[in-house]
Formats: structure tokens, C-alpha cells, sequence
């Protein structure tokens, strides 16, 4: 079975995300755990923590549809040990926050080197990273983000993906979450069902479904391989629907979180209408 929904609000409080995800007929959500562009934020208060636990009872939401994201401004990779600590720290903190909600992933951009580290060494920092996290917050899977390959952004290629994973000790606890927008501008075509086989045995091949815990369905504004991270609206990009009617019907895909990161928020209810108008009957 497949569980769509989008990157809900927190406004008002986090305990306002699912009540939003069930506004829009969303049976999984994506949120922040507070302000995503500031490095601190208050804690959690208790009373925020139950009526999370209740509003995602409520709107009859399972924890393992919901993908919480972390803050932008981390890097996990980062070439300075000032900012490196200061992102392990922020890092770490969400992950406390994720297991307060009762979640039990989070979801991150693995990090960049800024043109001052090699890439396998960064890489490697990276996977420090997730290490020190996971030892410190037990009950939370740590899932790497794919990326477009902005800047200096790793996480473009599968292989990046594979070599933090292999340098993880606690492999039950690392996890991917690929987004098609960034899959598709990072080089990895996605525009028919044809070369949705070819991109997704490729995942397989270097890093294996079994590591996939979350979805973002975006289309994208950029061209195949631009290595430009910018969503757009299904079908008003370069992808087209056909990759969303490959994951629809495959079950691969089930049971994780499918997650709309697209940019008009009053198109998500009809977008998820039409994702789930898109799946055949497997019988």
C-alpha cells in the first residue's frame, strides 16, 4: 500500500503537523522539528510532545510515515572543526527531538566539502557523523537525502550514498530517502518507465532497496543532469508523470513514506488525488 502526503507546516507548533497532513488527505507527512533556518530552538515542551502523539493518533497516521527533515544549515561533512562540531551538535539534537516524537527516522542532506576536502574524506566525515549521532540517540534511523549535486554538495551519485552506508556501523539504522527532482537533475534519467528500470536497478545495484526509507515526489524545473536543485509542480516539469505512475504501481515502494516537496501548496490535496488515481489494480 502506498502512503502519500507532503512537507507539512509546524506553524503554531509542531504538534499542528499532522492535524495539516490530514487537512490535505495526506496518509504520511514530512516536517521540521522547529525553525530549519536557525541553529537552536527552544525544547520541546511536554505538552507539545503529547498532542503531537495525539493529533498523529487522531489523523490515523502510523510514525513510520512520517519523515521529520533536519536543518538546512547543517553539514554533516563540514571541512572546519568549528562548524563541524556546531552541525554534529544541531544534528544530534534533532535526532533527540525526532525520538521525543515518538518518530523513528530523520532525514537529512549529507553534507558538502566547500572545495576544501576530497571527497571520499568528506564523505567519510559524513559517516562519522551518523556514527556519533546514532550512538549517542538510539530508535532513530539516520536516512541520507540524494541530492542534486549543487555546489559542492555530495550525495548526487548513488555511490556517495554507498560509501557513507559502508562506513555506518549500525547498518540497521541508516537509511535513503531519494527525491526525483534531485535524482533526475543529479544525471539519472527518470522520464519513462524504461529508464525508471535502468536508474532504479542502478540504486539497487549500489545501494539496495532494503536501504530505502522514504520518497520525495517532486517534478523539476531543471533539465536532465544539471545538477540544479528546483521542484516543481507534477507534471508541469521536465519528468512528466511517468516516473510517478512507475512508483505508484511498484511495490518496492510501499509502505514508505511518499512525500510532496512540490512548491504550490494549494495543489498538494489534488496532487496526492492524482498520485493515488494513478495506481493500478495489482490483481
Amino acid at each position: 500500500m502506498k502512503y502519500v502526503g507532503a512537507h507539512v507546516s509546524i506553524a503554531g507548533g509542531v504538534e499542528n503537523a499532522p492535524l495539516n497532513a490530514r487537512e490535505i488527505g495526506a496518509r504520511a507527512f514530512a516536517l521540521f522539528t522547529k525553525n530549519q533556518r536557525q541553529w537552536s530552538a527552544p525544547p520541546l515542551a511536554e505538552a507539545a510532545i503529547a498532542a503531537f502523539r495525539q493529533n498523529l493518533d487522531a489523523a490515523g497516521i502510523e510514525p513510520r510515515h512520517v519523515l521529520p527533515h533536519d536543518s538546512y544549515l547543517i553539514n554533516l561533512g563540514h571541512p572546519d572543526p568549528d562548524g563541524l562540531a556546531k552541525s554534529r551538535a544541531a544534528f544530534i539534537d534533532e535526532m533527540q527531538r525526532v525520538a521525543q516524537l515518538g518518530l523513528d527516522r530523520l532525514n537529512f542532506h549529507p553534507g558538502a566539502h566547500l572545495g576544501r576536502l576530497p571527497e571520499d574524506a568528506c564523505l567519510d566525515r559524513i559517516a562519522e557523523s551518523i556514527n556519533l549521532a546514532l550512538e549517542q540517540v538510539p530508535g532513530v534511523t539516520a536516512v541520507i537525502e540524494n541530492t542534486a549535486g549543487q555546489g559542492t554538495n555530495l550525495g548526487h551519485r548513488f555511490e556517495h550514498l554507498a560509501h557513507i552506508i559502508d562506513k555506518v556501523t549500525d547498518k540497521s539504522r541508516v537509511g535513503v530517502c531519494l527525491d526525483t527532482c534531485h535524482t533526475f537533475t543529479a544525471g539519472y534519467d527518470l522520464r519513462t518507465p524504461q529508464a525508471c528500470e535502468a536508474t532504479f536497478a542502478e540504486f539497487d545495484r549500489a545501494v539496495g532497496f532494503d536501504y530505502l526509507r522514504g520518497m520525495h515526489l517532486n517534478d523539476s524545473k531543471p533539465e536532465l543532469g544539471s545538477r540544479v536543485d528546483r521542484h516543481a509542480s507534477l507534471g508541469k516539469g521536465h519528468l512528466g508523470m511517468a516516473v510517478f505512475e512507475y512508483i505508484m504501481n511498484d511495490p518496492r515502494f510501499d509502505d514508505l513514506p511518499l512525500i510532496l516537496e512540490t512548491p504550490d501548496r494549494q495543489r498538494w490535496p489534488a496532487e496526492i488525488r492524482r498520485l493515488y488515481g494513478l495506481t493500478r489494480d495489482r490483481d
